[in-house]
């Protein structure tokens, strides 16, 4: 058994068509392993029809709070990380109601063993959002769930391509490191024990990926990426990612990126994989 193994799991199954296709298309042809489909999502039944197709995807649950609306009360999220941050402060949201009524939209619809959770723009580091999550994750059985705060990655030259903000709020983020594994642990929720992405999200094509796998380390580590093909629903749809999801499926569909993870000796799994390894 390799000492590294790695998932490449895709945020957003379910946003649009365009990035649907692109997700199933990278595990297909490329080294995707996994996705996160999101129960309030414009393309949530164009995404469940590519799962039923691609039955070796693994799919797990993409909580929302920010973009779209509420399954709860029908009403818009809140559209930025500072407006939700002000009503969680109001408690204007009922955050345990709503991932609970996410996760049971895709149970409902047939994924009957979502593998993992993770939240849309890492909204599960704010204190109240992480205890919805955790006893989410308990609840339900689903107990997966990303720690989003990327392994150093100093010694390598990717460093020198991240903006220095994007490197100061990662660093700024691994301060809640300790509490978030407390808190956890408490519900009895796993992570796997290294993870990436946050830096280079939107930022990285194959040769920062081959860059990368040389630097992947022992352990279990999730790869967070955003693929799609960038067609006319994703450049009307509201998010900054739209011509770079084009570039990481391209990244991860790449010849010369599989075999600098055989070079490391990286092995590639999903959730399921990891719960009968470990």
């Amino acid at each position: 058994m390799s000492k590294k193994q790695l998932v490449v799991n895709a945020d957003d199954f379910g946003f649009t068509p365009d990035v649907n296709q692109g997700i199933v298309e990278a595990h297909r042809n490329g080294i995707l392993t996994a996705t996160t489909l999101m129960a309030n999502g414009d393309a949530f039944d164009d995404a469940l029809r590519h799962w039923r197709d691609t039955p070796t995807l693994d799919v797990g649950c993409h909580l929302v709070l920010i973009g779209g609306n509420s399954l709860v009360t029908g009403k818009p999220f809140p559209a930025s990380i500072s407006q939700l941050l002000a009503a969680l402060v109001k408690r204007e949201l009922r955050v345990y109601d709503e991932f609970a009524a996410q996760v049971r939209r895709i149970v409902d619809a047939g994924v009957r063993m979502p593998t993992h959770l993770d939240t849309h723009k890492h909204t599960h580091l704010a204190p109240p959002v992480l205890e919805a999550v955790a006893r989410i994750s308990e609840e339900f059985g689903i107990r997966w769930v990303r720690r989003p705060f990327d392994f150093p990655l100093t010694a390598s030259a990717l460093r020198g391509g991240i903006p220095r903000m994007k490197q100061l709020t990662s660093d700024a983020l691994s301060l809640m490191r300790r509490r978030f594994h407390r808190v956890l642990a408490e519900h009895g929720c796993r992570t796997t024990d290294h993870f990436a992405g946050f830096q280079i999200t939107g930022r990285f094509r194959s040769a920062e990926l081959v860059e990368l796998m040389s630097v992947i380390p022992e352990g279990s580590t999730e790869l967070m990426v955003h693929p799609g093909h960038c067609g006319p629903a994703l450049r009307g749809a509201p998010t900054r990612l739209k011509e770079s999801r084009e570039h990481e499926l391209a990244a991860l569909i790449a010849p010369e990126v599989r075999e600098a993870m055989t070079r490391n000796g990286i092995e590639l799994v999903n959730y399921t994989d990891l719960a009968s390894i470990q």
